[in-house]
């Protein structure tokens, strides 16, 4: 397998497969959403159909969902089951404190919801993904349809307030038509460069009438499971202390071809 992906696919390999040995027999589960979480769900399937892993799912996107049920995984949704014990996801960046941004698949308003409903959140991300401040990834910000240009003008006004160093403003697009999240809600990218007081954009943000979500997941994630093309993985808690160190074989059969 090891020659079939590329260094940031092997980093992503890792961290998938480390973070699925947090999962125990009975335990009601989030599943995340895009590339690295995709990972997560396969391996996840596997331990399922050759261990006999008995678990709940609930999938935050329709997709994950989707993918979880091709595996053998039994998803229900959050109504039915309410709390869970564990999320797995992946994010855009985390920093020091673990507040990350997350919403590059568009996806984090459901996200955010399965999170705070877990009492652990596990991130899983390479390396690069380790920041020292948040914002050079664009800030997605979930709006209604309705009136979002105006929603848009709030933001760009919120913005001349907040410690940013860029305040470019664009509406994601999916090919010639915007891109329509589950809840069928369109995504503004806020392309800040540096967020300086995360806390108070996040609350700030969320003030502002047509908004749904903001990407700014603060004081939700508890452990990152770090993944290196070398197949290192690190799993890092609050207070950037070390918990875990260790390498996953990179040389294992490729579960994960179709992704």
């Amino acid at each position: 397998m090891s020659s079939e992906l590329s260094p940031i696919d092997k980093a992503k390999y890792a961290c998938a497969v480390k973070s699925v040995d947090f999962v125990k027999d009975g335990m009601r589960v989030g599943l995340g959403t895009g590339s690295t979480a995709a990972w997560m769900v396969k391996r996840l399937g596997e331990r399922v159909r050759d261990e006999g892993l008995n678990i709940v799912a609930v999938a935050t996107s329709t997709r994950t969902a989707q993918l979880a049920e091709e595996v053998g995984i039994k998803v229900s949704t959050l109504n039915e089951v309410e709390w869970l014990d564990l999320t797995i996801d992946g994010a855009d960046e985390f920093d020091p404190d673990l507040n990350l941004i997350k919403g590059g698949g568009g996806a984090h308003l459901q996200e955010k919801v399965v999170a705070t409903a877990s009492e652990r959140m596990i991130v899983i991300a390479d390396a690069a993904k380790d920041v020292p401040q948040l914002g050079a990834f664009p800030l997605p910000v979930e709006v209604l349809n309705f009136g979002w240009k105006t929603t848009r003008g709030l933001i760009e006004e919120a913005l001349e307030d907040l410690d940013v160093d860029g305040r470019e403003i664009t509406l994601r697009m999916s090919g010639d038509e915007p891109f329509i999240t589950d809840e069928g809600n369109l995504v503004l990218d806020l392309h800040l460069k540096r967020i300086g007081d995360p806390r108070r954009m996040a609350l700030i943000l969320n003030q502002i009438p047509g908004v749904v979500e903001n990407g700014l997941f603060i004081d939700i994630c508890d452990v990152v499971v770090i993944g290196h093309e070398d197949g290192k993985v690190e799993v890092r808690g609050l207070g950037g202390q070390i918990m875990e160190e260790g390498t996953v074989d990179l040389g294992a059969p490729n579960l994960f071809k179709d992704i």
